[in-house]
């Protein structure tokens, strides 16, 4: 779908409540204030001008969109942390909160994905720590280790789950919505990136050695 396609879905349902949210929509308050007055300015002296700066308004609220979603039932199940497209299911070393071995998830966010963040499970919010680092883009391996990234660890008694929220090339601000100690159940939201990437981490007896079945199950919830 391309972003006329997500504008279209986007500006023909009849009620956008579903699809739009206060506390994400402030995140643009400025840019799309910016692109109001351009588009006003502008239009004294050009209609073209007038109609570009509205389509950049239109599509930067489409962006910042952020719909419901339906949280599984089944307690077991553990959701995406973002919307996007699955890059790679791999073993690695994380070594900031559960310092094992576990079966990573990355997971891609694109220009047309919806960029809130939510929470894989239902727990509490144990750790979140900010790291300075480069830009690079997120589709590159290395960009878990270089890039600048917010960290996040959600505990429950039955499992910790890790996810990292990681800049890119062109999105370069972590949002962080949640604190430490906030008890939050699965799908809530606690943060948002802005165009790029987020990994989660997954202790690898959780995971089950299966990466047929963790694909699967991370493209239905990713796509849902």
């Amino acid at each position: 779908m391309g972003i006329f396609g997500a504008l279209t879905e986007l500006f023909q349902v009849p009620n956008m409540v579903p699809f739009m949210r206060l506390q994400t929509i402030l995140e643009a308050r400025w840019i799309l204030a910016f692109f109001a007055l351009l588009a006003v300015v502008c239009g004294l002296f050009s209609a073209w001008t007038f109609w570009f700066f509205l389509l950049l308004f239109l599509c930067t609220v489409a962006f910042f969109r952020d719909p419901e979603r339906t949280v599984p039932a089944d307690p077991n199940l553990i959701v995406a942390a973002a919307d996007g497209t699955v890059m790679d299911i791999t073993e690695s070393d994380e070594n900031q909160v559960l310092k094992m071995k576990t079966r990573r998830v990355g997971i891609f966010l694109s220009i047309l994905d919806v960029h809130t963040n939510r929470a894989p499970i239902d727990g509490r919010v144990i750790y979140r720590e900010h790291r300075e680092g480069l830009y690079l883009d997120a589709r590159r391996p290395e960009c878990s280790e270089k890039n600048e990234s917010m960290t996040w660890a959600f505990e429950n008694p039955c499992v910790t789950i890790v996810v990292r929220q990681i800049t890119g090339a062109i999105a370069r601000r972590i949002v962080a919505w949640a604190k430490i100690g906030d008890e939050l159940k699965k799908g809530d939201r606690f943060g948002m990136i802005q165009l790029q990437a987020a990994r989660a981490a997954l202790p690898r007896e959780l995971a089950g050695g299966k990466d047929e079945q963790l694909v699967d199950f991370a493209r239905r919830q990713v796509h849902k």
